[in-house]
């Protein structure tokens, strides 16, 4: 194919970066745009990779440990992390010249520069260390979600320009990971842009070596994004894969903020060193100042004169902690010692150890000052506040849906959520954070290896369930409250109560998984289908597939993909769908129907009662949604529960109720 695209074989072969032959067949080359368009981490030495307890590698492993700058596999890799792998050159062929990351602080090999590979490998499956905090808070024993699991790791992305990923080597990770035999597979890594290429398009490398995986029986777990709250942000939603989103914890780390003329606000911050007198207090936003001074937290300018040895407040409506940090490095750099970022409520705070940041819950300004009262401030060391008190939300920074590609898209939202806020885990040697091989991070990053070491249990638990099975048990038992029967709210401007564009089915409950009751299953198949549905052209779908595909004649529905959710982004009348449950409970088994209907409709279900029996394991039943309104709307949410008794099996509903359709004649 290249020899007749370059005209030379020679020319063809130096073009090549990889051949893929193991999971799928296909290449990566270095290509101009005319000649494209025509063609169409780990850190070893952590304690959280000891391998002790653990007996030999299991005999279906194929895979390899590469050897490669500062990492040897006969002394780095063990019965614990059995596998390591690391590629560059498609990072090299994109970016078009020679780049010296040595130089640049990066090892040519599995080896980790920048931390975030083993935070969320020891997050997944790393094995249990005592003694384990950060600055002081959040002690106890760290451990991974299947901590007796097996670890490969496959380094695709450099920490050059906060981290840079090559779709040619992406694809390769997926290709020697399905050939080396892993069960489970889990990526911190989503699209930079939106909105989000299809699932057939060559550039979704995670999409297209996903559905791969997932085809050879790999479950396939990746994170849903850090662009919320805002709508239509929600990435890596191809229905092959199981979505993350992030949600806080029943746990915080209260301070209390206390002003010159004794007034008292709470915030929070990891910041535990020694509770000091008053302090002077600055807000650069003051009137008088210089006019090119702010009190925006992402935007600081600051004066020494004016901020040295003083707390500075400033203000933000942005949700990513990373503008928490970066305001501690501006004040710190000016003389500062501490800074106060006023924002409304969010259990996001700064990644600072020797450096006070305090996220205040309140609009604090020194106006809550008496003329006559200094402007100083005393804050205090924070508290460990774990329990009732502090429930768990779906954190602001985590995408949301619907899918950005389109309305129709029938999974537009993230399947689950997990615990992606303040996470403490393993990180690199070089990290500067780090306090005893561990740190503390925030992403959704940090919430897909939590349901990665759910999905390493259930798969061995349940050897012979597909990942479509997988993600339906996730998904029908998630938690829509917390433990103590509160209902789960979504961070925002402002909080409202979660849904399933925000939280999937909910949050991750891991026991409820392990025996679900019925599933939504899905094969190879089931995803063609869906892929016919969306109208993708068939060249394009046998791409992707290795295999030539023929649409059927009649379109499938896109409604009767059988996920466990419905989405129905334009409701007119009334439409019918179908699903199709597999009981993997009790052989003979009677459930019943509940209707949580979305606002502004009736839904049937037929049939009401689904009898299960040593014949019948499988059964399909259909769902009718009548409009009650004709008119435009928002979505509305709800849900169908299938119960025995003992199992409440919940599919989210979403639907967006649409003006009829008007006809020429009466326009």
């Amino acid at each position: 194919m290249l020899t007749t695209l370059m005209g030379s074989e020679q020319l063809a072969l130096d073009s090549i970066v990889y051949s893929y032959r193991h999971g799928f067949s296909g290449f990566a080359a270095k290509l101009t745009e005319s000649q494209a368009q025509q063609l169409s981490g780990i850190w070893p030495e952590s304690k959280a990779f000891r391998d002790e307890g653990l007996g030999a590698i299991p005999s279906g492993w194929k895979g390899v440990c590469q050897s490669g700058d500062q990492f040897t596999a006969a002394k780095h890799c063990n019965k614990k992390l059995i596998g390591a792998r690391w590629f560059v050159d498609g990072f090299l062929a994109e970016i078009g010249q020679p780049l010296n990351l040595t130089r640049l602080g990066e090892f040519l090999s599995a080896r980790d520069a920048e931390g975030h590979g083993t935070h969320v490998s020891s997050t997944a499956a790393g094995a249990y260390v005592a003694n384990v905090g950060y600055n002081g808070v959040g002690l106890g024993t760290a451990r991974g979600g299947a901590p007796h699991a097996r670890l490969a790791v496959y380094k695709v992305c450099w920490n050059v320009q906060s981290g840079l990923c090559a779709a040619a080597d992406i694809l390769k990770g997926f290709d020697e990971a399905i050939n080396d035999g892993v069960h489970v597979l889990t990526l911190s890594i989503a699209a930079s842009s939106l909105p989000l290429y299809s699932e057939v398009d060559g550039r979704d490398a995670i999409a297209i070596g996903s559905f791969h995986a997932v085809s050879k029986g790999i479950a396939v777990v990746c994170g849903a994004g850090n662009n919320g709250p805002f709508p239509q942000t929600v990435k890596n939603t191809a229905p092959w894969i199981i979505t993350v989103a992030a949600s806080t914890m029943d746990r915080a780390y209260p301070t209390q903020i206390t002003l010159g003329n004794n007034k008292t606000f709470q915030g929070q911050s990891i910041y535990t060193g020694r509770e000091g007198s008053f302090t002077g207090l600055f807000y650069p936003g003051d009137a008088g100042l210089n006019a090119t001074s702010t009190g925006v937290c992402e935007d600081l300018t600051l004066t020494r004169s004016l901020v040295a040895g003083k707390v500075v407040l400033c203000f933000t409506t942005v949700s990513t902690p990373v503008v928490t940090f970066f305001a501690s490095l501006s004040v710190r750099a000016a003389g500062g010692v501490g800074v106060i970022v006023s924002k409304l409520p969010s259990d996001i705070t700064a990644q600072c150890r020797s450096f006070p940041v305090q996220k205040s819950i309140t609009r604090l300004a020194h106006r809550s000052y008496s003329t006559s009262a200094p402007l100083v401030v005393k804050i205090s060391p924070p508290k460990t506040l774990v329990g009732k008190l502090v429930s768990a939300k779906i954190a602001e920074f985590s995408s949301r849906g619907p899918s950005s590609i389109a309305a129709s898209i029938l999974k537009g939202q993230p399947d689950i959520a997990a615990p992606g806020v303040q996470i403490i885990a393993a990180t690199s040697g070089v990290d500067t954070s780090a306090e005893q091989g561990f740190t503390m991070l925030t992403g959704t990053s940090m919430a897909t290896p939590h349901v990665a070491g759910i999905v390493a249990l259930l798969r061995a638990l349940h050897p012979d369930w597909s990942p479509a099975a997988i993600r339906s048990a996730l998904t029908t038992t998630a938690w829509t409250r917390d433990r103590y029967g509160i209902p789960i709210f979504a961070e925002g401007d402002p909080h409202k109560l979660a849904d399933p564009f925000d939280f999937g089915g909910g949050i991750a409950n891991p026991n409820g998984a392990a025996c679900p009751g019925l599933i939504y299953d899905m094969d190879t198949t089931d995803y063609i289908n869906y892929l016919c549905a969306m109208e993708y052209a068939e060249s394009s779908i046998s791409r992707l597939t290795g295999n030539p595909v023929m649409c059927p004649s009649k379109t499938v529905s896109i409604l009767d993909v059988n996920l466990p959710s419905i989405t129905i982004p334009y409701l007119r009348n009334s439409t019918t769908l179908t699903r199709r449950v597999t009981n993997v409970g009790a052989t003979n088994s009677v459930y019943h129907v509940i209707v949580e209907p979305p606002t502004g409709t009736l839904v049937i279900v037929n049939p009401p009662v689904l009898i299960f029996n040593p014949n019948t394991k499988k059964i399909s039943f259909k769902v009718t949604i009548i409009s009650m309104h004709q008119l435009s709307a928002g979505y509305y949410f709800g849900s169908l529960i299938w119960t025995d008794g003992i199992h409440d099996v919940r599919s989210p509903i979403a639907v967006r109720t649409a003006m009829p359709q008007l006809h020429d004649a009466s326009i």
